[in-house]
């Protein structure tokens, strides 16, 4: 409803502009301030006051006497406030939404786009466990895939594995040379990653303190092993594959744990053992930005505004990471008509001589899509490395979350007025939505630009903000639904003009406004909208449930008001599902 309130507005707009001879091309449509009681409000008179040569609220006055809201389904009525523009909404925009948001579970989903889009998120060399420094990948990645499927898009979730890079060598000749005892350590978790990633850490250790005789007989056998993948020697592969599917394999089990989930893991050795890097790389050759300096292939890329050169070929004629990710590239474009990456801020020069490289191929660029984030870090600057063993791991960070969850659940047990006999099972269940919740909506409720400093009270704070905040508010919809159930209460036949009070239509206002909110992060790559949302709605709602009784008002009216409970059911579980943070029934 808010999206067509929104077009009926541009159209008014547009046309009462038009029939005063004034440019329609910015008009201004935002929701208004918060001292501006309008659904919508336009600020176009700030921008046509040196055109008019009128102060802005004259111009306001001026444009508003000339819009007709004749023959428009949401559109009641236009005033001013100063140089604003107010466009106020009908009794049928509140009656439409609240029956669509009360009867569709998959309310605020928005109409097929048509549009295939693949996300590639996470893509961590498969050397071990995953910890905290890498989570804002899985994490984001999943929600802006959520995003898009809910925005419309038949979406695909891709995970791209670096199987054939010197830490993949290096991995599978200390996975070869080391025995059990010459470990330092025992796994940490019993799981494959937390065992294997102590061979890498061995090697890695060796390599930097073994005599140099040693250490270049060392660095020879793991050149053989670049080499050999390169030529596409299948028995140098299946050696490099044991190592990398099993460490891959507990990796995945980690990541389902947020959840992140996907459909396909596309290995980087695809593009060289079907020709495509090869057949790339030549035709890099051929153009004009191709030059032959320091025994490498590179592009200069001085037109595009990039300083550094990319290497594309080594003087031996084997590719690089970034080769074989154009060939990747290219068929991403091939098979989707978006291709979407979620990247770390080190990879941002990568991802911009990237899209340089594939422009001058003659790609369609505008194909192609980045979100960058910034980093995890530790409290006091510790960095995270899986080479050095250094770091919290996300299993960690998991379970001491649904520790802390389940303390936090056990406590409230006592205080709880809804009595449905929750079980050790369901304290768990709760505590695992809760807890995982918590970290989830930390992560994605910030910017992903802005730094963020891991420290367990923050990511682990159950207070308002957060996601255990919004979560409660759906087990309280839930705890509603099912009490007003059990009385016999019914909202087949709501009358929505009985919801009358402020907070009533603030509810249903902001409900109204969830479909248009995920067209605009869809639109923008930004799930935290979505995030900041399910927060407001959350709020918008605990005033309604302080100020509306629904089982002690008057029939007609408890009806009524029954049904905004499970439109904003609805609202809130959809955002939260967009933002990957589970709706639990009861808390």
């Amino acid at each position: 409803m808010f999206r067509q309130f929104r077009e009926e507005v541009e159209a008014a707009l547009s046309a009462a502009l038009s029939s005063l001879d004034l440019p329609t091309d910015d008009l201004g449509v935002e929701e208004p301030p918060e001292d501006v009681p309008a659904t919508l409000a336009s600020s176009v008179a700030f921008r046509l006051a040196g055109v008019v040569g009128a102060a802005p609220p004259s111009v306001a006055a001026d444009i508003a006497d000339e819009i007709s809201v004749e023959g428009y389904d949401y559109l009641a009525a236009v005033d001013t406030q100063g140089p604003y523009v107010n466009f106020h909404v009908t009794d049928a925009y509140y009656d439409d939404t609240l029956d669509s948001a009360a009867t569709d579970t998959e309310y605020g989903r928005l109409p097929s786009t048509g549009d295939s889009v693949v996300v590639e998120h996470t893509s961590a060399n498969p050397t071990g466990p995953v910890h905290v420094g890498r989570t804002r990948n899985p994490v984001i990645g999943d929600a802006v895939a959520n995003l898009l499927d809910f925005a419309g898009n038949d979406v695909e979730r891709h995970y791209y594995v670096n199987d054939a890079g010197r830490q993949m060598a290096v991995f599978t000749w200390a996975y070869e040379t080391f025995d059990e005892e010459d470990l330092d350590s025992e796994p940490a978790r019993d799981r494959i990653e937390y065992d294997l990633v102590r061979y890498y850490q061995k090697g890695n250790a060796y390599l930097e303190d073994a005599d140099a005789a040693d250490a270049e007989a060392a660095e020879e056998e793991i050149t053989a092993i670049l080499q050999g993948i390169e030529e596409g020697d299948e028995e140098t592969y299946a050696r490099v594959e044991e190592v990398v599917d099993q460490v891959l394999g507990g990796m995945r089990e980690c990541l389902e744990r947020l959840p992140a989930e996907f459909d396909e893991f596309v290995k980087e050795t695809r593009f060289m053992f079907d020709g495509s890097t090869r057949d790339l790389a030549d035709r890099l050759k051929e153009t004009e930005y191709a030059v032959y300096e320091e025994d490498a292939w590179q592009l200069e890329l001085d037109d595009y505004g990039f300083e550094k050169n990319l290497v594309f070929l080594r003087s031996d004629d084997t590719s690089l990471y970034t080769t074989r990710d154009l060939a990747h590239h290219e068929w991403k474009f091939d098979n989707y008509d978006r291709a979407v990456t979620v990247l770390g801020e080190d990879h941002k020069l990568q991802a911009g001589q990237l899209r340089a490289a594939l422009d001058i191929l003659g790609n369609d660029v505008d194909k192609l899509e980045n979100v960058i984030y910034s980093w995890v870090n530790l409290p006091g600057g510790e960095t995270m490395s899986t080479r050095k063993g250094t770091g919290v791991m996300l299993d960690d960070l998991l379970d001491e979350s649904v520790s802390r969850a389940r303390d936090e659940v056990e406590k409230r047990l006592e205080g709880r007025v809804r009595d449905d006999d929750l079980d050790d099972d369901d304290i768990d269940r709760i505590a695992r939505q809760v807890g995982i919740g918590a970290v989830r909506y930390d992560i994605v409720s910030k910017q992903p630009t802005k730094t963020i400093t891991f420290e367990w009270d923050q990511a682990l704070n159950f207070e308002a903000q957060s996601a255990p905040y919004i979560q409660y508010v759906h087990a309280r919809c839930c705890g509603i639904v099912d009490e007003a159930a059990n009385a016999g209460l019914d909202d087949t036949n709501v009358d929505p003009s009985v919801l009358t009070t402020e907070a009533e239509r603030d509810l249903v206002r902001t409900i109204a406004r969830f479909p248009a909110v995920v067209e605009a992060a869809a639109d923008d790559l930004e799930p935290h909208a979505v995030a900041t949302y399910a927060r407001e709605l959350a709020e918008v709602f605990n005033t309604f449930y302080r100020e509306c009784p629904v089982l002690d008002a008057d029939e007609g009216v408890g009806a009524a008001r029954l049904a905004l409970v499970k439109a904003a059911r609805n609202a809130v579980a959809n955002a939260l599902a967009i933002v990957g943070v589970e709706a639990p029934e009861s808390m």
